[in-house]
């Protein structure tokens, strides 16, 4: 293949301006309805599941196209453990002093701190890493581009299928968070940016009034 071969783009469905809105609209209130969640049940999930999901955040548009992510998925209970005692260790001296009181203050409507419980419930931990290096094909080391910004697109992805799917989600990031590399056996070019938990809530999980909170169209959105 040509370095710029190309292919027909995709026909895509002919709506109308109502059917469009429709569809949008439809797809707001089912994300509308996706809350982070820190109360976990061990049931199981299948591996399927979690690998359709992948799939879809592979489709995450990234820098000249390397898709410079990897999705690390733990589901081995002594790794799950060592992760939350890691995780927990770097928390504990979060909120012991290390963050600052602006931030420690920011959080406290969300109820969060240094334990972690779900870390070890819930049936897998995808850790997600960006590479800075790599390409498009196996065993290349070329330069990534726009790495954050795409590991960012392809999480929000992520997080969107496994939503579509009836999972609950929440994202960790420990600071800092190297131990990851080790946990997940990754080499160390690589830069951790979160754990996603994933799995099914708890009966009696409950989400907090501030994270209902969602700013308004005109906030998060100006007309030129």
């Amino acid at each position: 293949m040509k370095p710029h071969d190309t292919i027909a783009y995709d026909a895509l469905p002919a709506y109308s301006d109502t059917e469009r809105t429709r569809r949008a609209d439809a797809f707001y209130k089912a994300l509308k309805t996706r809350r982070t969640c820190r109360y976990f049940i061990d049931t199981p999930i299948a591996q399927d599941v979690i690998e359709a999901a992948l799939l879809a955040a592979g489709t995450a548009p990234s820098g000249a196209n390397h898709q410079p992510w990897h999705f690390a998925v733990i589901s081995s209970p002594e790794k799950k453990k060592a992760l939350r005692i890691a995780a927990e260790a770097e928390e504990k001296e979060f909120y012991a002093g290390k963050a600052s009181q602006e931030w420690i203050d920011a959080l406290a409507p969300l109820g969060t701190d240094e334990a972690k419980p779900y870390l070890e419930t819930a049936p897998y931990l995808i850790v997600i890493f960006g590479q800075r290096r790599g390409g498009l094909y196996p065993g290349e080391d070329k330069q990534n581009y726009y790495v954050n910004e795409s590991v960012g697109i392809a999480t929000g992805f992520l997080i969107a299928a496994l939503h579509d799917a009836g999972l609950a989600t929440l994202t960790h990031t420990p600071n800092p968070m190297k131990f990851l590399n080790e946990i997940c056996e990754r080499p160390a070019n690589e830069k951790p940016v979160m754990v996603l938990v994933v799995g099914h809530p708890s009966p009696d999980a409950t989400v907090p009034v501030h994270a209902t909170i969602k700013k308004p169209l005109e906030q998060i959105s100006s007309w030129l």
